[in-house]
């Protein structure tokens, strides 16, 4: 790109990122986001509660579209949807952008933060798709869309090798969150004021990175497990991964931790929507 255009193209993409409504819609963003991860960790404290007194199927989907359902049958909720989509929506565009302005000397480092940056943006714009959908009046299923992806892949040349690598991608992303919740990192994207409010926060933080990289670990193994089994209905996303920790050996324990640490996640990214860098 020349200069000038980089240049111009810099400046635009600068001050959309500053624009007051953007980064008021942004950490909207971070707050449904947050009531997302709450609700997905309330459904995975069921099932595990569930499972214990003898149950079965309980909660619902621990996905994201269990948790839009869950809004859905509130009073309002279609409302609440809206404002996620929204807020969804303008987080991914903020996050879009600042992938685009990373600006680093060292060229490896300079990718490596644009690409996990542009996933974070596209994390957020499918799930804000998810909600709109959902707002329109239509449904998804998470781990229906999940497997029928995985099955596409399976049945196409090299998909195999394809399903192999999303899924060590996965298990890559989950090892950064457990990584960046035990090393304290993620008080680079929070500031909160000192205190007990900052001591609040860090556990949550903690707790919550820690819990949904233990989550995202383990769909990310399913998705290998799938690609092992030429068996598409094994990666069926966080659904399938909650449903999988289950199964283990201590697993209404493991889901209970998973849960709360979910919620715990969900709660730092209402912390983030109040006191992040934006």
């Amino acid at each position: 790109m020349p200069e000038n255009a980089r240049a111009a193209a810099d400046q635009a993409a600068g001050t959309a990122k500053n624009s007051t409504t953007l980064r008021t819609l942004a950490r909207t963003g971070h707050a449904v986001n947050g009531l997302l991860h709450v609700l997905i960790g309330g459904i995975a404290i069921s099932i595990a509660l569930s499972g214990a007194s003898g149950g079965s199927g309980g909660g619902g989907d621990a996905d994201q579209s269990g948790a839009l359902k869950t809004l859905a049958g509130t009073p309002g909720g279609i409302v609440i949807i809206w404002v996620v989509a929204v807020g969804l929506f303008a987080l991914g565009l903020w996050t879009a952008i600042s992938a685009f302005l990373v600006r680093e000397s060292d060229t490896r480092k300079r990718w490596s933060k644009r690409i996990s940056t542009a996933g974070r943006a596209i994390a957020y714009l499918a799930v804000g798709s998810t909600a709109l959908t959902f707002a329109l009046g239509g449904s998804q299923d998470s781990s229906q869309s999940s497997q029928g992806l995985t099955a596409t892949l399976l049945s196409s040349p090299g998909g195999v090798f394809v399903v192999i690598v999303v899924g060590l991608v996965v298990i890559g992303i989950g090892g950064f969150f457990v990584f960046k919740g035990v090393t304290r990192k993620f008080l680079e994207d929070v500031h909160p004021p000192t205190g007990t409010t900052k001591r609040a926060v860090v556990v949550l933080g903690v707790v919550g990175w820690v819990a949904k990289g233990v989550a995202l670990v383990t769909v990310g193994i399913l998705f290998i497990v799938a690609a092992a089994t030429q068996d598409p209905e094994k990666a069926s996303g966080m659904d399938g991964a909650i449903s999988a920790l289950a199964a283990l050996p201590f697993g209404v324990v493991i889901l209970l931790v998973v849960g709360v640490g979910l919620i715990a996640y969900g709660l730092f990214c209402g912390a983030r929507a109040r006191w992040g860098s934006l």
